[in-house]
């Protein structure tokens, strides 16, 4: 090989390493970003999920709790049976809502 194709050959590689590094440099910048934005949406997603929860638990405190008898007649006017004195033990039909029922079951009672 003589001096000059070896110089040739030796000003390639040169070229082609520079170019493989400005590659490298590029892809190190762009992972540097793609990792700072995902840690950003971790702690994003926590703040959210940390928010849920208290919005949860403010619901869950403010609304009322049922008694076990309530409980019981919830679950069978959910079953389609009439709870109210008017028509209780009555099947309801086409599972229409009835005032009277939803009353002895939320409502307030002092």
């Amino acid at each position: 090989m003589d001096s000059q194709s070896l110089y040739d050959e030796l000003k390639q590689m040169d070229t082609q390493l520079s170019s493989n590094a400005a590659n490298f440099s590029h892809l190190h910048e762009s992972l540097i970003g793609l990792m700072e934005k995902s840690a950003e949406l971790e702690i994003e997603n926590q703040h959210l999920r940390d928010r849920i929860n208290q919005i949860t638990e403010k619901m869950d405190s403010n609304s009322p709790r049922l008694s076990k008898s309530r409980k019981n007649l919830e679950k069978l006017y959910n079953q389609g049976f009439h709870v109210c004195s008017s028509y209780y033990g009555k099947r309801r039909e086409n599972g229409e809502d009835c005032i009277f029922c939803t009353d002895i079951i939320y409502g307030k009672r002092h």
